[in-house]
């Protein structure tokens, strides 16, 4: 059985497709599969037997061939969506559309984490660590796409990566390849509750003063004028609240009742489980598929703020290479592993993007198009980055001000940032589901054959995901905590470790493999391991 959803063969590309419910015993010396199996055999069989394989003027109809499974890549902070199988065996995007897709998939709510992890490491090695591990995951996604080209004597045109792990690992790289991938799923899932509960927090919040024409302000420092940014964690050094006071007209018992009922880690995470757990209990989510443009709407919409946040707010920049200032961060810092472990997840594509590159109208442009994609997903990072840090106001603010989720530096009352919050809002709670849908097609099918096997082994695994998000949104909402923990854990094995092993192997069964690539390859491997150590120590 296959271990990602997305890795699923096509079925319209094969002569006959046996569903995994349909497999009596794998077991067996024999492989038995039930009447039904067999009977659809018998009648594909009979269809192809009317005339010559090269004549498809009787071929098997659409009612005859059993329905192609739905099939979904993700990234895990960036989108979720639905790919057509492909036709005749090749696909029919063009080069642009297969940047875009890549592009689009990496793109998500790590670049929220961004200026922060810049902040934690310094401003020129956060600038260094982004190259850096932009040009060190982009080899490690090459080694991936090629991996499958490697494997002699073998049709690997439909495999996955996890097929090719399974290949040189037998049933442990079948099983780590789950465990990681849960990691990935389960903690993007977490960091969209904290997320979702943040969003529609502020955005409840800020709808609730305008229509009661209440004036508030928070009780965080912050600067004067009408682009206001804020320090939330100043004061106690914990994730902001976002508290307030009112300051005017208004109920004020209406006003209390209200912010006793709206709390963002007291009750908001609670209320969302209203709306979301129903969703997570749907068989089929292509429904939520559909709206994916949301994400790149999101991600233009951030950039175009952060631009015109930065034109009235300015350049703040100071260059202490190694002493911290009062307002200023030293240029390098012995936290810069924070800022790795998010890169890793905000750079991971490594689980689909055999599935994305597959589409591809020219096979040979592949390694030319992944290429252009993580170059472009660089320089929006560092664009946004870049921006956040360099314009935070200081003085009168620390850069330490700057928050794990840079929203949170700007007050619920700004119009730019309600629109952000209100895109993204809408965006994570249509890609939620999918991921939600993506977790239990990879663990139920593992365990039980079946995707759906009832509606209480459905609503066991999402009330399990659904509460680990809302203890993090209670107790743990710091989204650049929960990203670089989840990014190193899964990255070491699809980024570092399965990518390096299974080029090593290959070339040394080939007896082409030399010693450069050797060390290379290992000092890769220990880079990974380092990166989720460190995460722990930091």
């Amino acid at each position: 059985l296959r271990v990602f959803l997305f890795s699923l063969f096509f079925p319209s590309c094969r002569p006959f497709h046996v569903e995994p419910t349909n497999i009596v015993s794998v077991n067996d010396d024999m492989q038995r599969v039930t009447d039904e199996a067999s009977a659809m055999n018998k009648r594909i069989h009979y269809y192809s037997r009317l005339t010559s394989p090269a004549d498809r003027a009787l071929i098997a109809p659409d009612h005859v061939l059993p329905a192609p499974d739905e099939i979904y890549v993700y990234s895990p902070l960036g989108t979720a969506f639905k790919v057509d199988s492909c036709t005749d065996g090749y696909g029919q995007n063009s080069s642009l559309v297969t940047i875009f897709m890549i592009w689009n998939t990496m793109m998500g709510t790590s670049i929220l984490s961004i200026p922060w992890g810049i902040k934690q490491a310094g401003f020129t090695s956060g600038i260094i660590l982004i190259l850096l591990m932009g040009i060190l995951t982009l080899y490690c996604c090459y080694r991936v796409v090629k991996s499958r080209q490697m494997i002699p004597l073998t049709d690997t045109s439909n495999w996955e990566f996890p097929d090719v792990c399974k290949y040189y690992f037998g049933s442990f790289g079948q099983w780590s390849s789950l465990v990681f991938s849960m990691v990935s799923l389960v903690g993007a899932m977490v960091v969209y509750w904290v997320l979702m509960s943040n969003f529609l927090f502020n955005t409840g919040k800020f709808i609730y003063n305008f229509v009661h024409d209440i004036n508030v302000t928070d009780i965080v420092p912050g600067t004067n004028g009408s682009n206001k940014v804020i320090c939330p964690s100043a004061a106690s050094g914990h994730p902001p609240q976002n508290r307030s006071v009112m300051l005017s007209s208004g109920n004020r018992t209406g006003f209390e009742l209200f912010e006793e009922w709206w709390d963002k880690s007291q009750t908001v995470p609670f209320y969302l489980i209203a709306v979301l757990l129903p969703l997570l209990n749907l068989k089929s989510p292509s429904f939520f598929a559909k709206f994916n443009v949301l994400g790149t709407v999101s991600v233009v919409y951030l950039v175009f703020m952060v631009t015109v946040k930065a034109a009235h707010l300015g350049i703040h920049l100071e260059f202490n290479w190694f002493t911290e200032s009062e307002f200023f961060v030293p240029e390098f810092r012995i936290l810069f592993p924070q800022l790795t472990g998010v890169l890793t997840l905000a750079f991971f594509i490594h689980n689909c993007v055999i599935t994305l590159l597959q589409n591809n109208r020219n096979q040979e442009n592949n390694v030319r198009d992944l290429s252009i994609a993580y170059f472009l997903v660089g320089l929006t990072y560092l664009y946004v980055g870049v921006i956040i840090f360099a314009s935070f106001p200081s003085p009168p603010l620390s850069k330490e001000c700057i928050e794990q989720n840079f929203l949170d530096n700007f007050p619920s009352d700004d119009i730019m940032s309600f629109v952000a919050r209100i895109f993204l809002l809408f965006q994570m709670m249509t890609v939620y589901p999918l991921l939600g849908y993506l977790a239990r097609v990879q663990l139920l099918r593992q365990f039980f054959g079946n995707a759906y096997p009832s509606l209480f082994h459905v609503l066991v695994l999402n009330l399990a995901i659904v509460g680990a998000g809302v203890a993090m949104a209670r107790f743990y909402p710091n989204i650049g905590g929960i990203i670089r923990y989840s990014g190193a854990t899964c990255g070491l094995a699809f980024v570092f470790v399965y990518p390096s092993l299974i080029y090593m192997i290959s070339l040394h069964r080939a007896g082409q493999l030399t010693w450069p690539a050797l060390i290379i390859h290992i000092f890769i491997i220990l880079l990974g391991l380092a990166n989720l150590i460190a995460q722990f120590l930091l």
